[in-house]
């Protein structure tokens, strides 16, 4: 059965992912992985996802994919046993030395989809450098996906879905050439999502006006990867995991598309496959910059815009106590909330509880609304003392 791949940039991401059936997850090392403004974890902090992820039978993988010069490496000699006695089930590595350097360590080492991995012969030999698997190049077809993964000696994965670079598997200088932050060392600020003019000198290529002379300013954003649609034929391609995209993004995001994915595939592997459509009202739900299938079938849709999702996290209370027997959670309240609201509880151990408010009590008495203060929700599972809840807001 291929894996359900999940990200998590913090621990409230972690228990989304897990809780939302992901087979496993990977979290990013500080300092040396390409997303520097998430929520990374320290060898410690590993120590304990690794723990939580067990419990759950998950794998845990560990991102170390940025450009690596000799103190990184150096770094990483260190670091490595340590990952190796946390219990991490693999490293995620673009740099060769790093992949040589976790086999040397008895890691295992998945080569990330920063080395632009587009053919069989470098499968081979990355294999004979101890590597168990390649996060195959993003701009591959599935039919050249389908022919590397029938021929590969080491374990395919590929992404289905999630933010796409305008660059060749993420590759780019633009953030490092306009603010000196660099994406290769996992700091880019992602200049490409702002809206771009770029008219040639003697005015014959205008890229901002299509042909038919509509206004696409988002010249160098690419929809996001979304392939739930699709999930027969990347089943049927024979790679061995499927990877979401977002260790940048929030619980409850982790917790929408890990939840569809996982569902899509168990509904192909039963032998019933059926599209349901409320898959895609869901993923519309949460971030998106509109969706599209990348390179699968042909050449991505850069035109999108800023996030189109059909509905926006407003932070209206905390949690203040939880009581296990009646299944409820005395919140407090900033901003008001009423019966029939979707809400997003999210914390560090609960991840993200994403329900509808079935009842509101204030003190012992049934409401309809609350406009701010102390109340009482009844919950679908347990919650903690200062999780967060956000009311989910349709957009316009």
């Amino acid at each position: 059965m291929p894996e359900l791949l999940s990200p998590a940039g913090d621990f409230p991401s972690l228990m989304a992912a897990l809780k939302s059936g992901a087979d496993a997850v990977y979290v990013g090392l500080e300092g040396c992985n390409m997303r520097a403004r998430a929520g990374n974890f320290s060898i410690g902090e590993v120590v304990e996802a690794v723990e939580i992820a067990h419990s759950y039978d998950a794998g845990l993988y560990v991102c170390t994919n940025t450009a690596l010069r000799d103190s990184d490496i150096e770094k990483l000699e260190k670091l490595f046993p340590e990952l190796y006695s946390a219990g991490a089930d693999a490293v995620i590595a673009s740099d060769l030395a790093a992949v040589e350097l976790a086999s040397e360590c008895g890691l295992d080492v998945h080569v990330s989809v920063q080395a632009n991995v587009t053919n069989t012969r470098t499968l081979r030999i990355l294999g004979e450098m101890g590597a168990s698997r390649a996060i195959l190049s993003r701009e591959l077809s599935l039919r050249e996906i389908a022919s590397i993964a029938a021929e590969s000696p080491i374990e395919t994965e590929v992404f289905v879905h999630g933010a796409l670079c305008t660059a060749i598997s993420g590759r780019c200088y633009l953030s490092s050439y306009l603010y000196g932050r660099s994406a290769n060392c996992g700091d880019c600020l992602q200049p490409c999502r702002k809206r771009w003019r770029l008219v040639s000198e003697d005015e014959e290529f205008d890229l901002e006006v299509t042909p038919g002379g509509d206004i696409r300013s988002y010249i160098l954003s690419p929809r996001d990867l979304c392939m739930v649609e699709h999930i027969p034929e990347l089943l049927d391609a024979g790679v061995d995991a499927l990877k979401i995209e977002g260790r940048g993004r929030a619980a409850d995001y982790v917790a929408t598309v890990t939840s569809v994915y996982r569902e899509a595939i168990d509904t192909y592997l039963s032998g019933d496959w059926s599209f349901d459509s409320r898959w895609l009202e869901r993923l519309e739900g949460v971030f998106n910059r509109g969706f599209g299938t990348g390179f699968y079938f042909s050449e991505p849709d850069t035109c999108s815009s800023g996030n189109v999702s059909t509905y926006v996290k407003q932070d209206v209370g905390e949690v203040v106590n939880y009581y296990r027997k009646v299944g409820a959670a005395e919140v407090r309240l900033w901003r008001p909330l009423e019966v029939g609201d979707e809400i997003i509880i999210q914390g560090r151990t609960t991840g993200a509880l994403i329900q509808r408010v079935e009842s509101l009590q204030v003190d012992g008495d049934p409401v309809e609304r609350v406009e701010s203060g102390r109340a009482g929700i009844l919950v679908e599972d347990r919650v903690r003392p200062g999780d967060l809840v956000y009311r989910r807001v349709r957009r316009g």
